[in-house]
């Protein structure tokens, strides 16, 4: 990667004003903690704070069904939300970047959609055992599952980074949709042709769900985020140069061509390996972005990345958490939550603009 040097307004606004935000950033993180734990605590069966940390810390709880709950579904779901949350929220931002455009994400561009398809090729290939989509699929198949998904989302995002070139950002959002419309049209044709066991699992899993990952998955999972969010974080620099635009961009030195390649694999493998275990989760990549900057007031990629990683985090544990309907046996379908929490932030986004049209242009 070219060694970008960011301008010196931008530069002058990040590095001496981060330890002002020192304090917003570890409010954010005891928040993280404090949602993590209630995470732990709350559910159809309620468990004790302290028994939840005799848990963790290797001890015996009151009840041994405690520590089973705990280890088999909270921690890994928990785990699950974490990683969804934190791997959206850096796969919008960076798509918002790369288009200049406040309502790019992976659910508005088809992404997901794209992502979608993949898992079903998988699926209908592969089989489907048990009550969740993935069950049955084993190591080697859940990294079939992460490739086909990351394929699919790479494909549909590389269309739409072509088509940017050729038209305005309201055409490109529109043909987003329309990829994500032609998708799904191919992965009902798929389910057409399937069993009824798949069929409802595929139904249940579009609803989206961080409850379903096990512990092997996230063997896949984790290291497949890890490499993605490590992948936005190399570009941060890069991404700043984005901002002022390509032709800006490429007089600082910047490979614009490879630094797109390496958008699209980073936001792929994010949005693809979410999609893959956890269903299409929706208005987190678009959402999340604008409040990490609404709260830290700054363009600045090395500060929004790491925050977009908490925030996206703290938002998937809370819409989690609210699904779960703490102290009943309802589990409200997570995507829905989402869009609840979701829609006033994209609203927001479009009416603090002078126009719907600038709300369409480049952020």
């Amino acid at each position: 990667m070219s060694d970008i040097i960011v301008t010196p307004q931008t530069q002058t606004r990040t590095w001496p004003q981060l330890g002002l935000r020192w304090t917003a950033v570890s409010t954010l993180l005891l928040i993280l903690i404090a949602l993590f734990l209630l995470s732990l605590t709350l559910g159809s069966v309620r468990i004790p704070l302290r028994q939840i940390l005799v848990i963790l810390l290797g001890g015996e709880a009151d009840k041994a069904t405690w520590a089973t709950i705990v280890y088999a579904f909270r921690l890994p779901k928990a785990i699950t939300a974490v990683l969804a949350g934190a791997a959206l929220s850096v796969s919008g931002l960076q798509m918002q970047t790369m288009f200049r455009n406040p309502l790019a994400g992976p659910f508005i561009l088809g992404i997901n959609s794209g992502a979608s398809l993949g898992v079903a090729l998988v699926v209908l290939t592969v089989g489907v055992t048990g009550t969740t989509l993935l069950a049955g699929l084993g190591l080697l198949g859940g990294f079939g599952v992460i490739i086909a998904a990351t394929l699919g989302a790479g494909l549909v995002l590389l269309l739409v980074l072509l088509l940017s070139r050729y038209v305005d950002t309201m055409t490109l959002l529109i043909l987003g949709l329309m990829f994500g419309y032609i998708t799904g049209a191919l992965v009902s044709l798929l389910l057409y042709f399937s069993s009824p066991e798949r069929i409802q699992a595929y139904i249940s899993w579009t609803f989206g769900s961080f409850g379903g990952v096990t512990w092997g998955q996230l063997q896949v999972m984790i290291p497949a985020v890890a490499a993605g969010l490590a992948l936005a974080w190399l570009f941060a620099k890069s991404l700043n140069a984005l901002l002022l635009g390509e032709t800006y961009a490429r007089s600082l030195g910047l490979n614009v061509q490879r630094t797109q390649a390496v958008i699209i694999l980073s936001t792929a493998v994010l949005a693809g390996t979410v999609t893959a275990f956890c269903g299409p989760i929706i208005f987190i990549g678009v959402a999340v972005p604008h409040l990490c900057r609404m709260a830290f007031r700054t363009a600045d990629h090395r500060i929004l990345i790491p925050v977009a990683v908490l925030m996206g985090a703290v938002v998937a544990l809370l819409a989690d958490l609210i699904a779960q309907v703490p102290g009943s046996q309802i589990v409200l379908p997570l995507n829905a939550v989402m869009a609840l929490l979701g829609v006033p932030v994209v609203i927001w986004v479009i009416l603090r603009r002078r126009s719907l049209r600038s709300s369409f242009a480049g952020g």
